[in-house]
């Protein structure tokens, strides 16, 4: 089947085979980085303004990595769990809580999601028999992390308190 080709095909690899993953991946990781971008514009303290700008560029550099190959530094991967690893201890919170909060903390938990649904889909690639780097798998592991505390912390600066969930299903 011929396929027609829009000459204002906005990414050259729309029409790449369903089962091939690679222009999904790049899809979600430009929807992770434009959702940085607008939580970085909810965000009034400077550091944290910086740092995710710093997190946009490390998404946009895993973004050819099925394609091409992981140009992330293992420094950058090790400066990335140092982030989560500040996060989580200016917070305090530990487990699970419920995703609310203000709404800078609300895209945050969005994008800890979105990180989450990239790891899927990196493994569902390697599935298939095609490689993936592990540093690729902990960095998409990292960025779910780090959303996450960063939600946690976003709130904290917002005076928000955090709602524990207890699950029902899982104790």
């Amino acid at each position: 089947m011929d396929l027609y080709h829009s000459p204002y095909e906005a990414y050259p690899f729309l029409s790449d085979e369903s089962d091939d993953l690679r222009c999904d991946f790049e899809l979600l990781t430009d929807e992770l980085t434009s959702a940085a971008g607008l939580l970085r514009a909810q965000v009034a303290d400077e550091a944290l303004r910086e740092e995710l700008l710093w997190v946009a560029e490390i998404i946009y550099h895993i973004n050819p990595t099925l394609r091409t190959r992981l140009t992330v530094t293992e420094e950058e991967t090790a400066r990335l769990a140092a982030a989560v690893e500040r996060l989580q201890g200016e917070c305090g919170v530990r487990g699970f809580v419920l995703p609310q909060g203000c709404p800078a903390a609300c895209i945050a938990h969005l994008l800890r999601v979105r990180s989450k649904c990239l790891v899927r889909l990196v493994y569902r690639h390697m599935r298939q028999g095609n490689p993936a780097e592990p540093r690729l798998v902990d960095l998409c592991n990292l960025l779910s992390g780090y959303f996450f505390a960063l939600a946690l912390k976003l709130n904290v600066l917002a005076g928000v308190k955090e709602t524990p969930y207890v699950s029902r299903n899982y104790k």
